[in-house]
């Protein structure tokens, strides 16, 4: 297996836990914060599939789907576009809802194929590039991928548990 396609293998296996969950709940209970400590399912998606869009989009040097196909309008949030959404409050957090499931397994699966493209074409030479210089260790290509990555793992693994504390299964 080579490094891409382990890349691309992570990025799948938290797709694929994403939309067994979703697929296990309906638009209320993906919608239900649990506690103030524990965002809903719809956010915790909703905010994978922006993290990946958005940092990988900047990495490729495009603008995100968010922006450029129209997400935001279609997700129509009260909150900015721009919204940070990995320091939301639960305040903030609970805005984010849907009303039909579908919109959030479209976005999420848009910006998981557009991460599977990037990532199937990746140049292995540009893994050390350095990206971002505002960290105390700069941090490189390599370094934000496997951010990305984990922050989908982990959070494709919190919405299982939130899906187990709704439901009561």
């Amino acid at each position: 297996m080579q490094t891409t396609d382990m890349l691309v293998d992570a990025l799948n296996r938290a797709e694929e836990r994403f939309l067994e969950t979703i697929a296990q709940m309906n638009v209320e209970q993906l919608n239900t914060m649990p506690t103030d400590l524990i965002k809903s399912v719809t956010w915790l998606t909703w905010h994978t599939a922006k993290m990946i869009d958005q940092q990988l989009s900047e990495l490729a040097g495009k603008e995100p789907l968010y922006t450029s196909q129209g997400w935001g309008e279609k997700f129509n949030l009260a909150l900015p576009l721009d919204t940070q959404d990995w320091i939301h409050t639960p305040t903030e957090a609970r805005k984010v809802q849907v009303n039909d499931k579908r919109l959030l397994i479209d976005y999420l699966q848009a910006a998981v194929a557009f991460g599977r493209e990037y990532l199937t074409n990746l140049d292995l030479t540009t893994l050390d590039e350095i990206i971002d210089e505002s960290w105390e260790s700069p941090v490189t290509r390599a370094v934000r991928i496997i951010s990305i990555l984990d922050d989908a793992s982990m959070h494709s693994g919190q919405v299982v548990y939130t899906r187990r504390l709704v439901l009561g299964k």
